[in-house]
């Protein structure tokens, strides 16, 4: 798929979340996981995976969604590992039948071949996963711009903001 198409298809997707104003990620979440019929359960990825691990993870089981976000990292960072797993259910990716059971050891005791699939998701070659990051980089700036306040006008654009307000007879303040 090309960049122009994969930007517009996740673009329309992005038009159907509905993302909470102003964002809360709780919220956020709960929305998601009412949408699919199951939990979402978002943990720390465990320690041990060494470096040629993927920051984040989702494991759907019978009954519910498991993300794992890499903990050591900047908030930025986590978030947007957070949206690209999300990302992942939104677009229907995985979507295969193979669900497992990962307690009770949570990674330690799945499967191997599951675990390998699943860690093999690190290259970005993919159109599954260039789909995820663009999905996951455009709820990112959605996310980032319910966040900022609207910028203070300077001082010049202020002063005629006061005297067209006082002219029309709602001063400013």
């Amino acid at each position: 798929m090309r960049l122009g198409q994969l930007r517009r298809r996740c673009e329309a997707r992005l038009r159907d979340l509905g993302i909470p104003e102003p964002y809360d990620p709780g919220t956020f979440v709960d929305q998601l996981a009412e949408r699919r019929g199951r939990p979402i359960r978002l943990l720390p990825l465990p320690a041990g995976f060494g470096h040629e691990a993927p920051c984040g993870i989702w494991l759907a089981t019978e009954h519910e969604d498991w993300v794992f976000v890499e903990p050591a990292t900047s908030p930025l960072h986590r978030d947007h590992i957070l949206f690209h797993e999300l990302a992942h259910m939104l677009l229907g990716h995985g979507d295969d039948g193979s669900q497992i059971d990962p307690m009770p050891g949570v990674l330690g005791n799945l499967d191997g071949d599951m675990v390998r699939r699943v860690l093999g998701r690190t290259s970005y070659t993919t159109e599954e996963e260039q789909e995820a990051e663009m999905l996951a980089s455009l709820i990112l700036a959605r996310v980032r711009r319910s966040h900022s306040p609207a910028p203070s006008p300077s001082p010049e654009i202020a002063a005629v903001l006061d005297r067209a307000a006082r002219t029309l007879g709602n001063g400013r303040g």
